[in-house]
C-alpha cells in the first residue's frame, strides 16, 4: 500500500490525524496533512483506508499493492 496526498485540496479538517495518528499528523502553520509514512505496515492499512474515506476533500489516495 502506498499513501498519496493532495495538498493543494486539504483544508485542515483533521479527521486523519485524529483517527490514524500514525500516519499522519496536521501542520501547526494551517492545520493542513503531514504525511508520517507513504508506506505504512500492513498493521495500519486499515487505519489508512479509514482516513481516506473519511477526509472530506478526498485528499487521501490509497494505491493498493497488486
Amino acid at each position: 500500500m502506498k499513501i498519496l496526498i493532495s495538498h493543494d485540496r486539504c483544508q485542515g479538517a483533521g479527521q486523519c490525524a485524529l483517527n490514524a495518528p500514525a500516519l499522519f499528523d496536521q501542520s501547526e502553520d494551517d492545520g493542513t496533512v503531514i504525511l508520517r509514512t507513504e508506506q505504512p505496515p500492513p498493521e495500519q492499512h486499515d487505519a489508512a483506508r479509514l482516513a481516506a474515506g473519511l477526509c472530506p476533500n478526498a485528499v487521501i489516495g490509497i494505491a493498493e499493492d497488486d
